[in-house]
């Protein structure tokens, strides 16, 4: 049975001292197919115009589908790792909140695809991204 606070409470500990951490992302909701995180808008995720980076965009938007992997294998056996993601940005930021929501489109034994759509607070598209996981068994 899914257990959304301890997904939260797993996704967020699991951020401590790595780039999620650095880029003050938050994972704040999850469902059985899908996984949501923040990110603030300010000069530490900007490019040098002052806007939303697109690496940072993607950086979220990995982060997210890597992480809601987790909620289709046993992590004690199984890691997920990240082999292709595509990111379409549609709209600029420069301050605020984003808001990246992943959800599943294909879970199968071994790959995972995720659709990961990035909003800004008025829910308006920011970017779109499309991220493929592959699932390996942990090696001890």
């Amino acid at each position: 049975m899914f257990d959304r606070e301890k997904m939260l409470q797993l996704c967020n500990d699991w951020s401590k001292n790595t780039l999620m951490n650095t880029l003050d992302i938050v994972y704040t909701d999850a469902g059985e197919d899908f996984l949501t995180a923040t990110m603030p808008v300010n000069p530490r995720v900007h490019q040098p115009m002052g806007l939303l980076h697109g690496g940072a965009t993607v950086a979220l938007a990995e982060s997210v589908g890597s992480a809601a992997s987790l909620m289709f294998v046993n992590p004690e056996k199984q890691e997920v790792r990240g082999i292709e993601i595509s990111a379409n940005h549609l709209k600029s930021k420069r301050e605020g909140m984003v808001t990246a929501t992943a959800k599943i489109i294909h879970k199968g034994a071994s790959i995972h695809l995720w659709e990961i759509r990035i909003v800004d607070e008025e829910g308006k598209l920011i970017s779109l991204c499309k991220l493929t996981n592959m699932v390996l068994s942990r090696r001890q």
